[in-house]
């Protein structure tokens, strides 16, 4: 056993060089895995899960989430792609490529007799010279230019299963934004996506419980439920002992009985419509049908507490705990056939506007990836109403970024200067990986780019170099600067490792 890695009772332990190899190695592989799925000409992945289940898919985050990572480093790796995704909704695949080689350009200083602290020092340094000229270099975007934002969505969906439609789905995307920033994606296969429409308003994929029920209520009061309308069971297995048809006709009644009185309950909230996120018995819809009231059953919980949230109805926990002040409002809710299937529209809500897209596809995979494409659309036009700035993309913001660094590099002395030309050198992935998986070569393309006299020297698929910004090929800032952020606090923290120790698991016998 090397000196380097020991075992201490049940927990197995590695120090030193050998650690930090390692570490930087598992990190390596989690970049090489997202690495190939970037840019326009970027693959997919076919991922199967434990059930059979398959997704095809070039979504960084989908990638790193549905892979089995065991590996700690790995599950750090995956964290940044994670959190990215949450705070921004797009560039998981930009932050987990530009970590792996940031650590990459890492290994090559440690050989070189570099300390780590030394490292992440100038490393810490770039980064801040980085995001200090990444918002000098930015352009400001009026909330108005719906122009430069259709451009965002594009640019976030090329490369996507949604890449032939993208110009209508950014569309979607910036008209559902125009009015709120809260949005909702509903899918539906079955029909092509030039037929997915944007809906000022919360809408279920569901229907009427009910044929006698109204089809549209105006001046809705919403009912929200997360309990059945349904008879309880009893918790003791019990038997009933019926011995004639008169009795069977009594229980029956009494049921119904029991049933009506919730209907009654139901009525004096003042209630119109009604979301139950579990079943409501036949008889009781009924019931509530007679009395002119909207229901829909079996809600998602998320959908229940969208409603709650853009209509201001408390979500009712019990029967017995229904009250008037807990209804929500809502102008309009009718129910209506998108190419022929039925939905629920809830427009008009009082307290917050929601949008939402229906997303439409043939197929069930190609629906959700569309999906996953318009989500990044999302968070993009979203982060730039945010801030407010943009840059050129196609990997041109980077290599402008890189050439600032190594001027910045020339003010610094001794090893970290070392560590700054090796974080600029790793910021130069992004349009190497561009070129790469254009099938392009990489070293003319590379020098034509750091060469070149425009602004935004971007990585073009059919030519070496073109004009990013005048090709609409436009990302926002803010994420560019959490990518980066996350790719720099990860490779520093996975740097600033020397020891790992793993705990075994004592079988038990």
């Amino acid at each position: 056993m090397g000196r380097d890695q020991e075992i201490t009772g049940t927990a197995q332990r590695e120090q030193g060089r050998n650690a930090q190899s390692n570490n930087i190695y598992a990190a390596k592989l989690v970049g090489d895995l997202v690495r190939t799925t970037l840019g326009p000409k970027g693959m997919d992945k076919l991922l199967v899960d434990a059930a059979g289940e398959i997704t095809v898919t070039n979504d960084g985050v989908t990638i790193l989430e549905e892979t089995a990572i065991t590996h700690p480093i790995g599950r750090m790796m995956v964290s940044i792609a994670s959190m990215q995704e949450k705070e921004v909704g797009d560039g998981t695949t930009t932050a987990v490529i530009l970590a792996a080689e940031l650590l990459s350009e890492a290994q090559k200083l440690l050989e070189q007799g570099v300390h780590p602290t030394q490292i992440i020092s100038g490393f810490q340094s770039a980064h801040i010279h980085t995001q200090q000229k990444l918002r000098e270099y930015a352009h400001t975007v009026d909330a108005n230019d719906a122009h430069t934002l259709t451009r965002v969505a594009q640019t976030a969906m090329t490369g996507k299963a949604a890449d032939t439609t993208k110009q209508h789905l950014s569309l979607l995307v910036v008209n559902a934004l125009k009015k709120t920033s809260v949005v909702q994606v509903l899918e539906k296969q079955g029909a092509p996506i030039e037929a997915s429409v944007c809906i000022q308003g919360v809408v279920l994929d569901k229907q009427r419980v009910h044929a006698r029920m109204p089809k549209q209520v105006t001046d809705a009061k919403i009912l929200l439920l997360d309990t059945p309308i349904e008879l309880r069971e009893s918790e003791y297995n019990a038997k009933v002992s019926v011995q004639s048809p008169t009795q069977i006709e009594e229980f029956l009644r009494l049921e119904e009985a029991m049933l009506q009185d919730v209907v009654k309950k139901i009525v004096r909230t003042g209630a119109t419509v009604v979301c139950a996120q579990k079943g409501i018995d036949d008889v009781a819809a009924y019931h509530l049908a007679k009395a002119g009231i909207l229901c829909i059953r079996r809600v998602k919980k998320s959908d229940l507490e969208l409603l709650s949230k853009a209509t201001g109805a408390q979500i009712s926990s019990s029967v017995e705990d229904m009250q008037s002040e807990h209804l929500g409002s809502a102008k309009s809710v009718e129910e209506r056939s998108i190419q022929d299937e039925e939905y629920v529209f809830f427009e008009g809500c009082a307290h917050e506007e929601v949008a939402t897209i229906v997303l439409r596809a043939n197929t069930k995979h190609l629906v959700e990836e569309i999906k996953r494409a318009v989500t990044d659309a999302i968070g993009d036009v979203r982060a730039v109403l945010e801030k407010r700035a943009v840059v050129g993309g196609a990997g041109a913001i980077e290599q402008r970024l890189s050439r600032a660094v190594l001027d910045f590099a020339q003010t610094r002395s001794g090893k970290e200067q070392l560590a700054i030309r090796a974080f600029a050198r790793a910021l130069e992935v992004v349009p190497r990986t561009l070129a790469e998986n254009a099938g392009l070569d990489t070293l003319e393309v590379l020098a034509s780019q750091r060469a070149s006299s425009l602004q935004w020297p971007g990585i073009g698929v059919d030519t070496h170099i073109i004009d990013s910004w005048q090709e609409g090929i436009i990302e926002p800032v803010r994420v560019k600067q959490l990518a980066f952020e996350s790719a720099v606090h990860v490779a520093n923290m996975i740097l600033r490792i020397d020891d790992v120790i793993v705990s075994q698991q004592i079988s038990e016998e």
